[in-house]
């Protein structure tokens, strides 16, 4: 449930954002607030985790989430046009940004537990874990573009309310800690998270090339309802059907993945995603029709996907139990740096100029991968007995 309210929140909100203001810079500038304050919230996060647990932390985060989002709705349909809509929108992506960002801390931290419990077969909790995301995503975007198309901003707004309710319902009983957690604590689990992240070399080299690929992953998703709307002639329900796709494929892709690290190990299963993705979007600044468009994102986010299963793993792996909140904190808080930049860009760039934007993008992320796994290669903690 939290994974759909978030998956609404990610790819409705730009999409209701253009609808609303009908600008491409504001679309951009929005998908910016909306991924920048989740990079604030990452310290603060992690801390309250460890101390609190999972559980109260996410269903907090879920309950004010849904609350923000009715708010949100209320206004918009109280208001009739200007400056007002265009500032609810906004103040509704940062906010549903950073309550995004402590549920998910809370749920990937419970996904670590689990994978550490599963032992060697870590990499099979965390496809499970990949695929329920996924499978969010398929469902997610295509219901907002569905809903905006048909019942408006209060559609997509009430949907993802009825999805963090769920969430904060369904989110089971766990044993927490009962430290209280002062401003010195945070700083200091700021700390301990880098200097954990610093003493694991393979850890330290895949987040980083996944640090330079995330800068045209947020790219793709920031500029997908300008490209799609405006300069394929597309509607918004389309462009929620691209990002459905791009999660079908995914869903392979996190099987096959599963599969290939049985048999072959991380690393070369990780190195396989990394060309496939890095391929996808060298070529996707080429493409000129939605048909061309959406098979292409769809194989890029299945090469992203697989990354991400051997990241979740090795970090399930690697990372000690006692900081590993805080320190998935930090290593979040370096790939999603990108995300905001990448609405910069959008909103900063011409639409025409785009495709020239996508392409810079996709050379840094060939450059990035390609050494991260090289270096990677030589590490033990990827070679195939880790898997």
């Amino acid at each position: 449930m939290d994974a759909a309210a978030f998956a609404m929140t990610t790819y409705g909100i730009p999409l209701l954002v253009l609808a609303t203001t009908g600008s491409a810079a504001l679309t951009g500038l929005a998908f910016a607030l909306e991924w920048a304050p989740r990079l604030m919230a990452f310290a603060v996060a992690g801390a309250l985790v460890d101390r609190h647990g999972t559980t109260r932390v996410f269903r907090l985060a879920a309950t004010a989430r849904a609350t923000l989002v009715l708010a949100a709705a209320l206004l918009l349909g109280a208001q009739t046009g200007g400056p007002g809509k265009t500032i609810t929108v906004m103040v509704l992506a940062a906010g549903t940004g950073v309550l995004t960002e402590f549920s998910y801390v809370a749920a990937e931290t419970a996904g670590g537990l689990a994978s550490r419990t599963a032992g060697a077969r870590a990499h099979r909790v965390q496809s499970v874990l990949l695929g329920i995301d996924q499978t969010a995503t398929l469902a997610g975007p295509a219901l907002a573009g569905l809903l905006l198309a048909h019942t408006g901003a209060t559609g997509v707004l009430a949907a993802t309310a009825a999805f963090s309710l769920l969430a904060a319902a369904l989110a089971p009983k766990q044993h927490t800690d009962q430290h209280a957690t002062t401003p010195a604590a945070v700083r200091q689990g700021w700390k301990t998270g880098w200097q954990t992240l610093r003493a694991l070399p393979a850890l330290g080299w895949l987040v980083a090339g996944l640090t330079l690929s995330n800068l045209a992953v947020g790219l793709l998703q920031a500029a997908a309802p300008v490209i799609v709307v405006q300069q394929f002639g597309h509607s918004s329900a389309d462009v929620g059907l691209l990002w459905s796709a791009a999660a079908a494929a995914s869903l392979i892709a996190i099987s096959l993945c599963r599969h290939a690290i049985d048999r072959c190990g991380l690393w070369p299963a990780g190195a396989v995603c990394a060309t496939t993705t890095a391929s996808a979007c060298l070529t996707l600044a080429l493409t000129h029709t939605y048909p061309a468009y959406l098979a292409l994102i769809a194989l890029f986010m299945a090469g992203e996907s697989g990354m991400t299963v051997v990241l979740r793993t090795l970090r399930s792996h690697l990372i000690p139990a006692d900081v590993f909140g805080n320190t998935l904190a930090v290593t979040i808080l370096l790939l999603l740096t990108p995300f905001p930049v990448a609405g910069l860009l959008v909103a900063a760039i011409p639409p025409s100029q785009l495709g020239h934007a996508i392409t810079a993008c996709a050379v840094l992320q060939a450059i990035g991968l390609a050494t991260a796994f090289t270096r990677l290669r030589t590490l033990p903690d990827l070679r195939p007995s880790a898997a």
